[in-house]
């Protein structure tokens, strides 16, 4: 088979119809758009999904509940079972580190959580510490040191 052999199959493809080509056409006059309104002109097909046609949209109309804090610090949370699981004994484990790793965003702030055990020896650079989570890590004999930024 050659490319200039392809086509649809049969009955797959119908005429295109011609609107605006007279009364006798079928779709003349309107072409099926009927009359007047919005529908109607050009460019009506470019509204967004939500648009209600100058109704007050429902994402407006319905209640709001709650407060959301915009200057809240949300850090992004590693418990320190995964640092047992991905670190080697005597690893510096910093922020920027957990991100090349994918375990964090970059740029965000990370908070040590004490969930799971540890036993490795490691130095851990980062934004917050849970109290848990600082005894588990001097436990292992390693060092916590929360970093700015």
């Amino acid at each position: 088979m050659k490319l200039n052999e392809l086509a649809p199959n049969k009955g797959a493809t119908g005429k295109k119809k011609r609107v605006g080509r007279g009364i006798a056409a079928g779709q003349g006059k309107t072409a099926g758009k009927g009359h007047k309104g919005q529908t109607s002109r050009s460019g009506d097909r470019t509204l967004p999904a939500f648009f209600e046609g100058g109704q007050t949209p429902l994402h407006q109309r319905i209640p709001k509940r709650g407060f959301v804090n915009v200057f809240k610090k949300r850090f992004a949370p590693v418990n320190v079972k995964t640092l047992e699981k991905l670190f080697e004994e005597g690893t510096q484990i910093t922020p920027e580190l957990l991100a090349q790793k994918g375990i964090v965003p970059k740029g965000s702030p990370v908070k040590i959580l004490g969930d799971g055990e540890l036993t490795k020896k490691l130095k851990v650079k980062a934004h917050s510490f849970s109290k848990s989570a600082k005894e588990k890590i001097e436990k292992a004999g390693g060092s916590y040191e929360v970093v700015q930024g």
